[in-house]
């Protein structure tokens, strides 16, 4: 069983979801507690699987990159489990998110800045899955707000 999540534990993951690269000596020092307790809620919440993973938030359009979001919305009957591990085979695809409402998936794809070769791309991800209902296709063009917590 998962032990209790507490209001040090929310504002590590704050803290954290913020800044990744801050040390258990930084994350002491913000919330006014020990290395050690610190040190003691990261453990639990790692392997509580709260932190899943710690990662860069890169800056496509700096990096020569365009990023597009689709909704999918699969036929009835499709079984969405199967259609996620073809995704998670392409390279392009950076996040794969299950959804309730418009659509049963969510997709993150990064591409190169050429409208063809991003064409390209989005025909490779939608030939793979052949139960598609309905594709809704969203250019990102700029993050002005991306927080986790």
């Amino acid at each position: 069983m998962a032990d209790k999540i507490t209001g040090i534990d929310i504002r590590i993951l704050k803290l954290l979801a913020k800044n990744a690269r801050l040390t258990y000596k930084d994350l002491a020092e913000l919330l006014d507690t020990t290395r050690q307790r610190v040190s003691r809620r990261m453990d639990r919440l790692e392997r509580n699987g709260i932190i899943k993973k710690y990662t860069v938030i890169p800056d496509y359009d700096s990096l020569g990159y365009m990023y597009a979001l689709l909704g999918i919305t699969l036929k009835p009957g499709t079984d969405v489990d199967s259609v996620i591990e073809v995704l998670k085979e392409n390279e392009n695809v950076k996040v794969i998110q299950k959804a309730i409402g418009s659509h049963n998936l969510i997709l993150h794809v990064a591409g190169p800045k050429d409208m063809k070769e991003m064409d390209r791309i989005l025909s490779e991800i939608t030939k793979k899955v052949h139960a598609i209902d309905c594709l809704d296709i969203t250019f990102v063009t700029d993050t002005i707000k991306f927080e986790t917590l």
